[in-house]
């Protein structure tokens, strides 16, 4: 028996909405009846995002603004606030990196900035949206199978592991913070997936060629990130919280 994820009328926010997983989430949620506010730096981008919404019925409403910047951060919650009223999904996808530097050449500023994007970012994005939470509401972060561990498989770049194991443990504490008030506190680590940052580092061989390490040999695509996000923000998954949900097809287990 299908079971519905029941959307309808919720207000979502997705940082790091524009493109790859974080565009497939935001198009979901919209089809799914949750009105979704979408933040990213590229305004011709999340226009072209919101359209597509629009024309399949969906509400969405987007802001470009550096998820790095809590004061911009606050300044747009609030305003949306003011708008729509209160969240009751969160959604961060903010992160990555561009380049894979070798372990003798990392710089500080290097270190520095992974991390700011991949864990600062979402500490202090969740402090300036906490005030507008529901009770009951739904947050999710982008982990990574590389905050477990260098992957056994295919190149790994420390920086980034590093910042995605704090934020898995990040996930823990503020499920016990916000635990209070019903919200569930969770992550979703995808493997590589072919979303176009990615090929633009891994390449469609270097894909395919992660793919033979996994058991289902399955190059990962945004769609199946996106599913286990929309199951954790669900009312099903009230009863889940402080975890992370690795969707790497079986390459790390």
């Amino acid at each position: 028996m299908s079971v519905p994820l029941s959307l309808s009328g919720k207000l979502a926010i997705v940082i790091g909405g524009s493109q790859g997983i974080g565009s497939t989430v935001a198009m979901q949620l919209a089809q799914e009846g949750a009105h979704v506010c979408i933040l990213a730096r590229n305004q011709d981008t999340l226009d072209e995002l919101v359209q597509t919404i629009h024309q399949l019925g969906g509400q969405a409403n987007a802001y470009a603004v550096d998820a790095t910047s809590s004061a911009a951060l606050e300044n747009i919650f609030i305003h949306m606030h003011e708008c729509f009223g209160k969240v009751d999904i969160f959604v961060h996808l903010v992160g990555g990196f561009t380049e894979f530097i070798p372990f003798e050449k990392i710089t500080e500023q290097e270190w520095n900035q992974v991390l700011q994007l991949n864990l600062t970012s979402a500490l202090l994005a969740t402090q300036k949206i906490e005030p507008f939470l529901n009770d009951g509401a739904r947050i999710v972060y982008t982990g990574s199978i590389a905050g477990l561990g260098p992957s056994p498989v295919a190149k790994s770049y420390m920086p980034y592991g590093v910042a995605k194991a704090g934020l898995m443990t990040m996930v823990k504490y503020l499920a016990k913070e916000f635990g209070s008030r019903k919200i569930t506190v969770n992550s979703v680590s995808p493997g590589s997936t072919a979303t176009e940052r990615v090929r633009k580092i891994r390449g469609d061989a270097g894909l395919l060629e992660v793919a033979k390490g996994n058991p289902l040999n399955h190059v990962l695509q945004p769609e199946d990130s996106a599913a286990a996000i929309l199951f954790l923000v669900s009312p099903q998954a009230q009863g889940i919280t402080g975890t992370n949900l690795n969707v790497n097809a079986g390459s790390v287990m």
